[in-house]
């Protein structure tokens, strides 16, 4: 699951009011050196999760906790100027232990040695190299990806980092189009090459505004020997009035099993996956007040299955910090409260409450598998001075299933602490 991950309305309001703009960014190239990046992204993180009255639980633990800090840095030149814009990107990632014991490992921030033990450090990077013509992107080498069907996880310390080819193409004003060929996935808390067991992943798709308040998407994509799917989206926001607002975002996955089938249900080990994933959420926004139902349903054979083609390949409005309420046959309903205390003289801080209860789970344990979450969360983000954009955020999950819907865990108690600081430095 997604614990980090973009809000889709967000992503659908930007897209609509940009309305991808038409001059060739290509023609506006300063040069390789003049338009380069480089930012360095500084992640401290606090994991906790406490397995309650559960000591045969996963990894015979009945608590994982454990802290480190990532450095994630990125350098991005511009591109040369001509017809043709060249350029390259160069990403640098390292995970440092700060607290652990083989007790208490198994968090997914350390790789994990044969002796129970988190490793001290870890470290990996890649580059990739970039051409331009007009306002069409191809990449290749190592990069990060956020397209619906395959989407790269950044829940810990350190991101996925994907190998492959992709395409982005802004030509058309409102329409945004995007293909990948990838092979190679290194995961959060590894550094091997393709740690993530991908074979191969091809993906197409695009982003249309119809208006700048509706947007859809279409996207689909094959990974060998695993599945293919077919996502969509269709998104409206509307202002009521200067302070008010109603947003509507609808995602579906239509996913079966392709090749060997490798990823099978969880159910029972070997039914083959044909089914359909959807969601329906919707928010009102007040003042500093916003309050979303959702409601999400799986139906056919086989859970939603997703992680080989990256970890964040899930937008679906019930995938929240613990469960992603994606069994076979689970419909599952959410209520959420957001307030933004800028409005009441404090810029930068908000918090959030959200409520998920699911039902109808056909799980290894149980056929009409029940379970529920409740998450808080509070965030500041230091508005200026020599601190500023630093972010401080608490989150809390609790996890509760009777019938173990959950990779077989009745009941997760969840703490993240979490400071970041992003330092551009070009």
């Amino acid at each position: 699951m997604r614990v980090m991950k973009w809000s889709m309305i967000a992503l659908a309001v930007s897209a609509g009011t940009s309305q991808f703009a038409m001059a060739s960014a290509q023609d506006d190239s300063k040069g390789f050196v003049e338009d380069s990046t480089f930012s360095i992204n500084t992640r401290a993180l606090y994991f906790s999760r406490d397995f309650r009255n559960n000591p045969s639980g996963p990894g015979s633990q009945s608590r994982a906790e454990e802290s480190g800090l990532g450095f994630n840095a990125l350098y991005e030149s511009g591109f040369t100027q001509g017809t043709i814009g060249v350029g390259v990107d160069v990403i640098g990632l390292l995970g440092v232990k700060l607290d652990s014991g083989k007790g208490r490992a198994g968090t997914g921030l350390f790789p994990t040695g044969s002796d129970g033990r988190s490793q001290d450090d870890y470290s990996k990077g890649g580059g990739a190299i970039k051409f331009r013509l007009s306002n069409t992107v191809l990449k290749v080498g190592d990069q990060y990806t956020t397209a619906p069907v395959f989407a790269s996880d950044d829940s810990r310390l350190l991101p996925e980092l994907p190998q492959g080819i992709s395409i982005t193409s802004n030509e058309i004003k409102g329409l945004k189009l995007e293909g990948g060929h990838f092979t190679a996935s290194r995961s959060q808390s590894q550094t091997y090459h393709d740690s993530l067991g991908l074979t191969k992943t091809d993906f197409i798709g695009g982003v249309y505004a119809f208006t700048p308040e509706f947007t859809g998407s279409l996207y689909y994509a094959k990974t060998e020997d695993y599945f293919r799917k077919y996502y969509s989206n269709l998104n409206w926001t509307h202002a009521l009035s200067d302070d008010q607002a109603l947003a509507f975002d609808f995602n579906i996955y239509d996913t079966k099993s392709e090749g060997q089938g490798l990823q099978r249900a969880y159910n029972d080990g070997t039914t083959e996956l044909d089914n359909r994933a959807f969601s329906l959420q919707g928010a009102y926004t007040i003042g500093a007040h916003t309050f979303t139902l959702a409601a999400q349903k799986v139906t056919g054979d086989g859970d939603y299955g997703y992680g080989v083609d990256g970890g964040g390949t899930v937008f679906l409005a019930n995938s929240v910090a613990r469960s992603d309420f994606n069994a076979e046959g689970e419909k599952s309903f959410q209520a959420r409260y957001d307030i933004n205390m800028a409005s009441f003289g404090v810029p930068g801080l908000s918090f959030m409450t959200r409520y998920i209860t699911g039902s109808g789970a056909n799980t290894a344990t149980t056929s009409n598998g029940k379970e529920w979450e409740r998450d808080i969360e509070a965030k500041y983000v230091i508005q200026n001075g020599p601190a500023k954009d630093l972010s401080l955020r608490l989150r809390q999950a609790t996890y509760r299933s009777g019938d173990g819907v959950y990779y077989g865990s009745p009941s997760i108690d969840e703490l993240r602490l979490i400071a970041q600081y992003p330092l551009n430095i070009l």
